[in-house]
């Protein structure tokens, strides 16, 4: 069978890419072939080894049997309505053709009260398999069945790599309020004079330049190359991230790990992991702590969420409920 994929893929964001990266090897491994919607089809195809065709393409849609609207947080307008109207398009594209359709994987909101009702309207008789609780419980507020999943990117296998106890890995994000970059700094300076090494991991080159300079008396690297992070990420000691799929490659690697939330995505998995976690802005002495004085995630409750992870494609391969709900028109 042939698996369409569609996210925010070719644009160079780690995160994204480790979503596609998973279930692309998920996919292979189960004897399917992966095609994927992109911004840069070319790249997209030589970094993971599937097919790929340009997400403004309606007539790709007809180049496979599934389509998965593939894990991440696509469905909320906080950052763009047309994005959201982008991702409901496609959807209702893919059922004009007559093909099955799976929302895979996604957080749900934040939404606007309009984009509740285009969410509602669009997602009426389509399998929803969401990644986190409060996504679940949110779906069910407006109406809409849905199925407890996990992102993907928490199957991805770490390399065989020498942890070193005292690299911390600090990954910011751009476009947050200054106060939370400059306390995030502020940890990494603590971190540092209590002996630890710190490097500073851009996990968007480009968008996240911006705030390199923040952390300039430190180590800083730059890659969307999801290998390169989980590498990282499998080598330190700990990982203290804005970014979601900072904390999901530590939970991949093993590495325990701290969050300071800018979405609810990012309080959802630190919630449903028990890491430790802090709103916007945060406080620099108390997270520093949590790196120096290892406050690790219930590893139990990241074993949890990678059986979801692998029980989810079941589901929306159809060997459950969600895909068969499909095949109702809407």
């Amino acid at each position: 069978m042939v698996v369409g994929v569609a996210g925010y893929y070719g644009f160079k964001n780690a995160g994204d890419e480790a979503i596609l990266e998973a279930i692309a090897r998920e996919l292979k491994a189960r004897g399917h072939q992966v095609l994927a919607l992109s911004g840069d089809p070319k790249r997209t195809a030589e970094a993971h080894g599937i097919r790929a065709a340009h997400r403004l393409n309606p007539l790709a849609l007809l180049q496979a049997d599934l389509w998965l609207l593939g894990g991440g947080g696509l469905l909320q307008d906080a950052t763009s309505s047309l994005s959201l109207l982008y991702y409901l398009s496609v959807l209702r594209a893919a059922r004009f053709f007559r093909k099955r359709v799976v929302v895979f994987n996604q957080s749900l909101g934040p939404l606007s009260p309009w984009g509740e009702r285009q969410v509602q309207r669009a997602l009426r008789g389509i399998p929803l398999i969401l990644r986190d609780q409060d996504s679940l419980d949110y779906a069910k507020r407006l109406g809409l069945p849905a199925t407890l999943g996990a992102d993907p990117a928490l199957l991805l296998t770490p390399p065989p790599v020498k942890r070193e106890e005292d690299l911390v890995l600090v990954i910011p994000r751009a476009g947050v309020e200054p106060e939370a970059i400059k306390n995030l700094y502020i940890t990494a300076n603590h971190l540092f004079h209590e002996g630890k090494q710190v490097l500073v991991l851009l996990l968007q080159p480009g968008y996240d330049d911006a705030i390199a300079k923040e952390f300039y008396l430190h180590r800083i690297e730059a890659t969307s190359d999801p290998r390169r992070v989980l590498y990282l990420a499998a080598q330190a000691g700990y990982v203290i991230s804005m970014r979601l799929h900072g904390l999901i490659l530590a939970a991949a690697a093993g590495t325990p790990f701290a969050a300071l939330s800018y979405d609810p995505k990012v309080a959802a998995f630190a919630k449903e992991t028990g890491a430790y976690y802090q709103e916007l802005p945060g406080d620099p002495i108390k997270l520093s702590k949590a790196a120096m004085y290892g406050r690790y995630p219930d590893w139990d409750k990241v074993a949890l969420l990678k059986e979801r992870a692998r029980r989810s494609f079941d589901l929306a391969l159809g060997e459950g409920e969600p895909v068969r709900r499909s095949r109702e028109r809407g």
